[in-house]
């Protein structure tokens, strides 16, 4: 139950936040939320399970540095068995035209809920995305994610997850 409060105190504190950023910069759109759909742990028949999430970058703290235009990241994700993974991290962007490719990694916490034990509360979140720009500042991808704890914990199983991506600007 505390992390249901949890999630839902996150997930208001996000949209209290792009309505802040989007009035006091409402014609640069430097707000960018994705909201994805996928499937936590496909390659794992027992544990496989649905999931959604939102995911926030704020493009005012963009850097363009050697290894391309980082920006911080920060979201949260459930599944169907009610396991729930909060994070923040980092991830690079490489534009090809209107192809976009984007890795990112990310620590956080997961919790099983029902879903799949992990071995441990901190995970690491390793993915990659491409996604395709569309009109009015949106975007549409696909992106594939792996979960693993780096063997903090007794046991370290993994999550692979595949996702379809829409991503907005505020």
């Amino acid at each position: 139950m505390k992390i249901i409060k949890f999630c839902l105190i996150f997930i208001f504190s996000l949209i209290c936040f792009a309505s802040v950023a989007e009035e006091k910069k409402i014609e640069n759109n430097n707000t960018e939320f994705s909201f994805y759909t996928g499937m936590f742990d496909f390659s794992d028949d027992g544990k496989r399970s649905n999931l959604v999430g939102i995911q926030h970058q704020n493009e005012e703290l963009n850097r363009d540095t050697l290894l391309g235009n980082l920006s911080p990241i920060t979201g949260a994700m459930i599944t169907g068995d009610n396991a729930t993974y909060i994070y923040t991290g980092v991830q690079a962007q490489y534009k090809i035209g209107s192809l976009n490719f984007t890795p990112s990694f990310a620590p956080g916490y997961y919790n099983e809920g029902d879903g799949k034990d992990l071995g441990h509360a901190l995970e690491f979140k390793s993915e990659v995305q491409l996604s395709l720009d569309l009109p009015k500042d949106s975007q549409f991808g696909f992106s594939y994610n792996h979960l693993s704890n780096a063997s903090l914990g007794d046991k370290n199983p993994g999550a692979n997850s595949y996702m379809f991506n829409f991503f907005k600007k505020f």
